[in-house]
């Protein structure tokens, strides 16, 4: 009884630090401006982007990606009857392809872990890796204050956020 009590403790904390760095995102000002936003649909260990997309999905063109072999595809959110459970256990949007990377003006990218200097851990696939040389969008990290940590072993080919978002 006492582990699905602090289970739950756990998953209410992530809720509602999930809904405080959300709402320091949509405060931003590169948010606030942007018209193409690149976001990513969560999984239970990740802010919790659900709700966020559909709210914002009618006043902004909301990008999710879609894993195709090693890479990621991106493709716009039109809602949540048009998801479909992909690789992973991700929920992806169906659909054309999105490939006009030039006009997305914000990339919120997910991570297991993130560092001040904008250094970011994923789950080591490399799927972030290998797309976002290709979009010159501001990027930012979201991610809960236990996974910012002093320093994120970093290559050249890692590629560095332009501003972490935490509860911090």
């Amino acid at each position: 009884m006492a582990f699905l009590k602090t289970q739950q403790n756990r998953s209410t904390t992530l809720h509602s630090q999930s809904d405080e760095i959300l709402g320091i995102l949509e405060k931003h000002p590169v948010f606030q401006a942007a018209q193409t936003v690149l976001l990513y649909h969560s999984l239970k260990d990740e802010v919790d982007t659900h709700s966020f997309i559909q709210k914002w999905s009618n006043r902004k063109r909301i990008l999710l990606p879609v894993v195709k072999g090693n890479y990621l595809e991106l493709r716009v959110y039109t809602g949540p009857e048009d998801l479909k459970t992909g690789k992973f256990g991700i929920e992806e949007p169906i659909g054309f392809t999105f490939t006009d990377y030039a006009s997305i003006d914000l990339a919120v990218i997910p991570g297991v872990a993130f560092d001040n200097k904008g250094n970011r851990l994923g789950r080591g696939k490399g799927y972030y890796d290998r797309l976002l040389p290709y979009i010159p969008a501001f990027k930012m990290g979201i991610c809960f204050p236990f996974q910012l940590i002093e320093e994120v072993p970093a290559d050249t080919f890692d590629v560095r956020m332009d501003l972490i978002i935490t509860t911090k």
